[in-house]
């Protein structure tokens, strides 16, 4: 049995367990995921981040090559135990995590690189928080039929991937959000070969306030179920009602998810657009854990 010293935290309500283990040398089972993350007999959250050194996983040798200074990388794990490509709330958590227990340095209008399975993210300190750029993102999957418990019809869906995989949804308003029971995993057709999170989406009327888009979001992630909050989703939401919108759509969006609100930008870079997600980091307590 081994013991763990770990923190909770959250963004927006999207909580994680988050531990240190710089060599690399607890790898938590599916099972012990899972069972940390049972709200009812574990320490509960929607995922678990581990804080291991780029240099001590196998995914690390590709991160290392693309930034050598990208020293951490997060593990992120589902609750359900699934590994994860990234996690835009829990990466704000996590380079929170990294600051305060003295593991990595953040100068003023410095970067902070952090690895994940979809490659380097860089971090910087934002006035809510913490600001990541997701990099480039695409569309992908095309616009598959999405079916949702107390939605009467199918809905069209648009498939986005921002270092992974989302379908966005437009609903026609308050009430359909409000009715979706997303306790249910969505059906989503045909089926994305690796899975997908499915965000439902509702305008704000106006759209647009001086200058930034507003729009509700609700989520189901896939191998977590319905969370409060979902920072990759937040973006792929902006991005799809962006699409939706057409030309002269700001670039700048608020997304008002069940637990808070987050910022997302899209801006041109050398290798084409990139989506950044801005918001807030929060500790909630620290214990010990046996595994």
């Amino acid at each position: 049995m081994t013991t763990i010293r770990f923190t909770k935290g959250h963004g927006t309500g999207n909580d994680f367990v988050l531990f240190t283990d710089a060599e690399g040398a607890v790898d938590l089972s599916p099972a012990q995921v899972a069972a940390v993350c049972d709200r009812h007999f574990g320490v509960g959250a929607d995922g678990v981040l581990r804080a291991v050194r780029s240099e001590s996983i196998p995914e690390g040798a590709a991160i290392l090559a693309e930034e050598p200074d990208a020293e951490w990388f997060m593990d992120y794990r589902n609750a359900d135990g699934s590994k994860a490509e990234m996690c835009g709330n829990g990466i704000r958590v996590f380079a929170r995590y990294l600051l305060d227990n003295g593991l990595a340095e953040l100068d003023p209008g410095g970067t902070l690189p952090i690895g994940t399975r979809s490659g380097v993210r860089d971090v910087i300190r934002s006035a809510d928080g913490f600001q990541v750029d997701l990099g480039r993102w695409r569309l992908d999957g095309g616009e598959p039929l999405v079916r949702a418990k107390n939605l009467r019809v199918a809905r069209p869906g648009l498939g986005i991937d921002v270092g992974n995989p989302h379908v966005v949804v437009a609903l026609a308003g308050e009430d359909e959000l409000e009715s979706a029971d997303l306790a249910y995993v969505p059906i989503v057709e045909p089926e994305p070969e690796h899975g997908a999170n499915v965000e439902f989406v509702v305008p704000s009327d106006p759209l647009v306030t001086d200058g930034v888009g507003r729009i509700r979001m609700r989520v189901h992630e896939r191998g977590s179920g319905e969370t409060l909050s979902c920072g990759t989703g937040a973006a792929a939401a902006a991005l799809a009602t962006r699409h939706w919108a057409g030309r002269g759509a700001p670039d700048s969006w608020r997304v008002d998810v069940p637990g808070g609100s987050v910022g997302v930008r899209m801006f041109p870079a050398e290798d084409g657009e990139h989506v950044a997600l801005s918001g807030p980091a929060e500790f909630v307590f620290e214990g010990e854990l046996e595994v």
